[in-house]
């Protein structure tokens, strides 16, 4: 009797079993947990999501939009003018800006006008202009001078001015 119902179960956990779990075998579950580990290390340590809010970058970086950032952009080599960084001002806020003066360098607006070490900058990523001006900054021995480039809003609401290059988390991937 045990003989006979073994091979009537075999055949339907056999049809159970491909239907829930078709072809499933060790090397799957494998592939599908270093996939899993894979994608926490990159999106942890490497690419970081970024929620964009505020005008300061428009028109290159619209509001309302959505970016990442990339951890490991600067691992191997400095952050250099015209580079779009994400800044960590506090514990949750985090700003997107424009590099425009290196460790060293002395950086002022006058009628709107960005200068560094005494030269204009040629900036044709900036589409609004505004009258802006400030006295001249020298940015310190580990720090970078960061502004938006939307130049139309207010310089107190917009510019960021010199940070510690501490704070640069990475470059904006697109």
């Amino acid at each position: 009797m045990s003989e006979s119902s073994d091979p009537v179960f075999e055949k339907i956990w056999r049809v159970i079993r491909n239907f829930f779990m078709p072809k499933l075998n060790r090397w799957f579950f494998l592939r599908l947990g270093i996939t899993i580990i894979l994608a926490v290390i990159v999106f942890k340590f490497l690419l970081v999501p970024c929620v964009i809010s505020g005008a300061s970058m428009e028109p290159t970086v619209h509001s309302s939009g959505f970016t990442f950032c990339w951890r490991g952009s600067y691992w191997f080599s400095e952050p250099q003018r015209g580079d779009i960084v994400i800044i960590k001002y506090d514990n949750n806020i985090y700003f997107l800006k424009r590099i425009v003066a290196l460790p060293g360098e002395t950086v002022f607006f006058r009628n709107g006008k960005l200068y560094v070490n005494g030269k204009i900058l040629d900036e044709p990523y900036v589409k609004l202009n505004s009258d802006w001006n400030m006295t001249p900054v020298k940015v310190g021995s580990n720090e970078y001078y960061v502004v938006g480039d939307n130049r139309s809003m207010h310089i107190a609401q917009h510019q960021k001015g010199a940070v510690r290059s501490q704070r640069i988390l990475g470059q904006m991937a697109f």
